[in-house]
């Protein structure tokens, strides 16, 4: 056997070799992603868990948070007091499993419903308050505000803050981009106005009381909460923001 065919048949025998290690290594992780429960299977099995404890015990198992928390980051799940009696362990792709989002309850008080908060974009505007607060700190005791949108509410100077691009993140909603602002008062949030006006145009019939706070209608059509944002009302038809002198987000 001439020395060239044995390195044929060499390179052979490890590319074969190569590919059953590779292969090995890599199906279970892929089994494991193919096989993990869809994000509504695992909100309507902690949902279930949570109807369980509530009629068991009379109470919602959640977290003790401050009075003055905002209403969508309030509630949030206790899954320790669910499992195991009620839920064999986190849901994968929650916080506690090392997941991205936090499970939270909304309607406490007549009909608690599972929710989430999508925890990039928790980090994506506390990491600009951050930068916010520095700048209070150590440049100048005025916010880095530019265009003032109504209501005690402004867009983010991005120059004083040395920002790249203006500063945005990415609606779970709609998958559109939506500014981060900031209210008189140094807090910075999600604008979801973009997301309210397409929600309140494609709806047929759409009953909104004057003067209440519209992010609801979010919550009502999808699994998330609109977390680190600021409140809005109905006006002409659009939403605008209600005076953030009156309010906590």
């Amino acid at each position: 056997m001439s020395t060239r065919l044995k390195k044929c048949i060499w390179m052979t025998l490890l590319l074969f070799l190569s590919a059953v290690v590779l292969g090995g290594c890599l199906y279970p992780q892929e089994l494991k992603m193919k096989n993990q429960p869809d994000d509504e299977v695992q909100i309507e099995e902690v949902q279930n868990s949570v109807q369980a404890y509530w009629q068991d015990t009379g109470v919602l198992p959640i977290q003790t948070t401050e009075a003055d928390t905002p209403v969508f980051q309030k509630y949030v799940l206790d899954f320790n007091r669910l499992i195991p009696r009620y839920l064999a362990e986190p849901p994968p792709n929650s916080f506690e499993a090392g997941g991205v989002y936090r499970y939270v309850l909304v309607d406490v008080e007549s009909d608690p419903k599972v929710k989430l908060i999508d925890l990039r974009l928790s980090r994506a505007v506390q990491e600009l308050q951050l930068r916010v607060n520095e700048y209070v700190r150590t440049k100048s005791p005025h916010l880095p505000v530019a265009d003032h949108l109504g209501n005690g509410y402004f867009t983010l100077d991005e120059e004083k803050l040395n920002l790249d691009q203006p500063p945005q993140v990415t609606s779970p909603y709609s998958g559109q981009l939506l500014p981060l602002i900031i209210n008189q008062e140094g807090q910075v949030g999600i604008d979801y106005r973009l997301d309210l006006n397409q929600l309140l145009s494609s709806a047929d019939e759409l009953e909104v009381p004057e003067n209440v706070d519209i992010r609801h209608l979010l919550v009502k059509v999808s699994k998330f909460v609109p977390a680190y944002s600021f409140p809005y009302k109905l006006e002409d038809d659009r939403p605008v923001f209600i005076e953030s002198w009156n309010t906590k987000n």
